[in-house]
Formats: structure tokens, C-alpha cells, sequence
């Protein structure tokens, strides 16, 4: 389950907060619940949402719309089905 919250919202007590991609990976793979903060630039932050879901973190900080990018590598990764599939037929 991916989480996004606003930048002054409380944090879960299981919840722990990466500030690198190599953090989030370390603490993803020790099966924690990884939060990051976003950058303040919507495109930084679009690019930082989706690599650090990739690497495994959770929970999102930002007060940038990103869910779209997050839904996305979570079917990316196989984490959920894709809103829409098509077939093509050639």
C-alpha cells in the first residue's frame, strides 16, 4: 500500500524516513515502512516519487500531485494490475 501525505501531516510510529535511495533500499529489503520527503519542484518530484517506489518506499511526503506517477510503478513492478491494459492485434 503506497501512502501520500502532505508536508505537515504526523508521521505512523512504525513508519521510518530514508533521505537517500540507498536508505529507502536498505530499510525496504529489512522490511520497513519507508518515507520519504519529496522535492519542492513538481518534475523533481514526479522522478523522485517513482525511483523511490521502485527501490521500496511506502510512503510519500509532498504537496505535489504524484499519485499518478506511484500507481504507475506499482504496476510497473507488479504490485498492482494496471488501471487500463490494451491488446494490440496485429
Amino acid at each position: 500500500m503506497t501512502v501520500v501525505i502532505g508536508p505537515g501531516d504526523e508521521i505512523e510510529p512504525g513508519w521510518v524516513e530514508a533521505a537517500s535511495l540507498s536508505e529507502v533500499s536498505r530499510l525496504a529489503a529489512a522490511g520497513r515502512t519507508v518515507l520519504v520527503t519529496l522535492p519542492e519542484d513538481e518534475t523533481e518530484a514526479l522522478a523522485a516519487a517513482a525511483v523511490y517506489a521502485w527501490a521500496g518506499a511506502r510512503v510519500f511526503r509532498t504537496s505535489h500531485p504524484v499519485r499518478q506517477a506511484l500507481d504507475m510503478t506499482e504496476s510497473l513492478i507488479g504490485r498492482r494490475p494496471p488501471t487500463l491494459t490494451r491488446r494490440g492485434l496485429a
